[in-house]
């Protein structure tokens, strides 16, 4: 019997000319039967820490005062089974010639999300996947990243990969915490260490998975999956 499954994406430090080294892209993804009941839960951590249940997380504003809240959401992701996480990191864009490999930055761009998610993606399931609205990602992109991943996984009828759809992040949760985990580990590669709340939540994820964060896990690792990409593995 096959599941649905909504997977929500977010990226940061993705552009070619923005001065940053490190690129990460993440996504969440939980069973859809189950996508109700994890928005409210975290909406409950949020009242639970005196915020309004609309309060949008978000890495930029992690500090001391509201550290005790984005610890609970760290929580709740670990300790919900019905949650996990893919994450890509690219350590130093710096390196990239898309020259040589005669590809833009765009279409690496596309590469680098089919990455992320064919790990994810089984036959025998289907797949919902919202990607956090951004200036830069416009409706004509999503549209070719949908073609481009149902053709990779041999989907040319879209019976797999369903839907690629963009929306805001205060609309998820779960983009939500995609963002919040993003963050951390594009904080922990750009070697940043000015936020003492940052680094307690980069040290709690690392305590929570036992990992150093800057290595892979192993392919198959589901709950907290981890690619640190390298161009000596393979082209561009």
């Amino acid at each position: 019997m096959d599941k649905t499954y909504n997977i929500y994406c977010d990226e940061s430090c993705h552009l070619e000319h923005d001065n940053q080294t490190a690129m990460v892209l993440g996504s969440v993804w939980c069973p859809f039967s189950k996508r109700e009941e994890i928005s409210k839960r975290i909406r409950e951590i949020k009242q639970r820490n005196n915020m309004s249940p609309h309060f949008e997380i978000k890495w930029t504003k992690v500090s001391e005062g509201n550290l005790r809240l984005y610890m609970d959401i760290i929580d709740y992701f670990f300790d919900d089974d019905d949650l996990y996480f893919r994450g890509l990191v690219v350590p130093n864009k710096n390196v990239l010639d898309h020259e040589k490999f005669n590809q833009t930055h765009d279409e690496w761009y596309y590469k680098m999300y089919f990455l992320l998610l064919k790990m994810i993606f089984e036959p025998c399931n289907k797949y919902n996947v919202y990607i956090d609205i951004k200036d830069t990602t416009g409706n004509t992109k999503v549209i070719k990243l949908h073609n481009i991943l149902c053709n990779s996984a041999y989907d040319y009828s879209h019976n797999i990969i369903q839907k690629i759809q963009r929306i805001h992040s205060h609309e998820s949760e779960q983009l939500q915490i995609a963002d919040l985990i993003i963050g951390a580990l594009s904080y922990l590669f750009r070697g940043l260490a000015d936020n003492k709340a940052k680094v307690k939540i980069i040290e709690r994820i690392k305590q929570r998975t036992q990992l150093s964060l800057t290595k892979n896990t192993l392919p198959k690792a589901k709950k907290f999956n981890l690619l640190i990409w390298d161009k000596k593995e393979g082209d561009e």
